[in-house]
């Protein structure tokens, strides 16, 4: 009887996928796999420049980003392979542990790179509004300890929201009209008490994303308020650039995850909010790679050096067997 009433509130779920038309779906897998693997190299190349290269790699600047970039590596991992399987076989089953899984991860590296950003925006601060006490306040020992309490916090957040979804019953309700296990679309199609989550969700959720926010909003108001201080023109140039780049991901990552999370679950739109989702869960982290290194000359020098270092490998590896 227990087996029982453990399979009736906890199913197997179908995952929609994006759409329900067979014939776009060779499509949608060719577009998700090249932006996947795209997001793959972009992310992994600019870990591997900035990992290779002592400049970067003590610069707290870049030792943020290459934790940006392992985030969105496995960010994009936790939901995008599972959605290509499906589209590729047709399978959209997925057993309710799996599903509580992927919820847990993509939760934690979602946080994780919401405390990220903020960071990095801190870093921007303290080097443009405290350049004399930068290099105090910014140690390697203060980076780590920021980025190990940036992990320690996502999955805490991810512990308590996947404990409480677990909880919850389903009854009859077993297609999620998503491409992944979302906490949005699970919460809205439980059938039992779900105050808690959704309190703990609003409140909760709602302090660690858009307090961060904040903080990215208040570093970046005072930065340009110094920066439009500055006298040369040049150097106010400058000091916008080494800042653009990372404002033009907040801008994406929070301009799609604030609309869709943080309203009234009434009005979730399974529809619309996917189109959403693929933006901060997809094309933003297949984009960062592009904006940090076009945009960055301290990423191009450290790519033209790593060609060299691979040229002069090269060089000698011919030079021994001739």
């Amino acid at each position: 009887m227990d087996r029982e009433n453990y399979n009736t509130s906890h199913p197997d779920f179908l995952l929609l996928g994006l759409s329900t038309r067979p014939e776009q779906e060779h499509f949608l897998f060719v577009t998700f796999l090249v932006l996947y693997l795209l997001n793959m190299t972009g992310n992994l190349l600019i870990i591997f420049l900035i990992r290779s290269d002592a400049r970067l790699l003590h610069a707290p600047m870049y030792f943020f980003l290459s934790h940006l970039s392992f985030v969105e590596v496995c960010f994009t991992s936790t939901t995008i392979p599972k959605m290509l399987h499906n589209l590729r076989t047709g399978c959209k089953n997925i057993a309710f542990t799996n599903c509580m899984i992927q919820m847990y991860f993509f939760l934690a590296f979602a946080i994780t790179e919401n405390f990220l950003l903020g960071a990095m925006a801190l870093d921007r601060f303290m080097a443009i509004c405290l350049p004399l006490r930068y290099p105090v306040l910014m140690k390697p020992l203060q980076c780590h300890i920021m980025v190990f309490v940036a992990w320690l916090l996502a999955h805490l957040h991810a512990l308590l929201h996947t404990v409480l979804m677990s909880r919850l019953s389903f009854c009859d309700h077993h297609e999620i009209p998503h491409f992944f296990c979302d906490f949005q679309p699970l919460v809205v199609m439980a059938c039992s008490n779900k105050s808690l989550s959704e309190m703990l969700s609003f409140f909760e959720g709602g302090a660690i994303i858009i307090g961060n926010f904040i903080l990215i909003l208040v570093s970046y108001i005072r930065i340009v308020q110094v920066v439009l201080r500055v006298p040369s023109g040049q150097g106010r140039s400058k000091a916008f650039q080494t800042c653009a780049s990372h404002l033009t991901v907040v801008t994406l990552f929070y301009g799609s995850a604030i609309g869709v999370y943080f309203r009234p679950l009434s009005s979730y739109s399974g529809d619309k909010d996917k189109v959403a989702t693929v933006m901060y869960t997809v094309v933003t982290p297949m984009l960062n790679p592009f904006i940090y290194s076009l945009r960055n000359a301290d990423m191009k020098a450290a790519l033209h050096r790593a060609l060299d270092k691979l040229r002069n490998a090269l060089q000698k590896s011919q030079t021994i067997n001739s």
